[in-house]
């Protein structure tokens, strides 16, 4: 399995630190944001990984180097020239002609997301299914994938808008991490390329492939998005 870091955004709600370094290299607890998310997927057994760059790509790089991938081989998608969001960085990264690796499946998370979710336990669900993951929780917010009895993806909805695309179901948020089979990268890797979530990805082939709800026990998360969030996101580190 590969895993894949996605570690491209401007960070612009972390400003002012973004405006010296990119958000990844935001360090939390007396390490970056990008070493706390390798170190969770090496402890996952996942050694082999990709970050996509955009914000500063040159500091990533250099960190990366000097410490080594923090024990993993880390590859670089570079997207210095065009940000494409989590679709497009995917797709890119999956269709590189130096990593042809549709025929594994993915564990792709974002940079930014520290949570206490055990990866392995996530790992074994894929492995005894072979269906794509989806890591949704029952937390609230505005916008959710909706799931049918089956615990599959049949669509997303804004509650506050009203807005609903595909099917309603049970309501669950997305965490920003899941395992894509290789029957799912290979759809992806055939989508036009430029700039698209993955989340619309999904919507869009959700009635040709399976992808499922995995809510982890015992849940616990938080997204490193805003810069009056940097004590609480240090204190939350540390609990982990």
């Amino acid at each position: 399995m590969v895993g894949m870091i996605f570690a491209a955004g401007l960070g612009t709600r972390l400003k002012p630190l973004t405006d010296t370094m990119p958000k990844a290299l935001v360090p939390l607890a007396g390490k970056p944001l990008l070493q706390w998310q390798v170190e969770k997927l090496r402890d996952a057994g996942i050694t082999d990984i990709i970050v996509n760059v955009h914000h500063f790509p040159d500091m990533i790089i250099d960190a990366i180097r000097a410490n080594e991938g923090w024990g993993c081989h880390i590859t670089v998608s570079d997207e210095r020239n065009l940000l494409l969001d989590t679709g497009g960085g995917l797709k890119k990264a999956i269709t590189n002609n130096q990593l042809p690796i549709t025929n594994e499946p993915i564990l792709a998370c974002n940079v930014d997301i520290l949570s206490n979710m055990d990866l392995r336990a996530l790992v074994r669900a894929y492995e005894q299914t072979g269906i794509s993951q989806l890591v949704v929780s029952e937390r609230p917010t505005q916008r959710y994938l909706c799931f049918d009895e089956q615990d599959r993806l049949c669509g997303w909805t804004n509650i506050a808008t009203g807005e609903l695309k595909g099917q309603d179901g049970r309501h669950l948020a997305f965490s920003g991490c899941q395992i894509l089979s290789p029957e799912v990268l290979s759809l992806l890797s055939q989508m036009p390329d430029g700039k698209f979530s993955l989340i619309d990805f999904y919507l869009h082939v959700m009635k040709d492939v399976p992808l499922t709800a995995y809510v982890p026990s015992d849940y616990r998360m938080m997204d490193v998005g805003k810069i009056d969030q940097i004590e609480e996101a240090e204190r939350f580190a540390q609990s982990l």
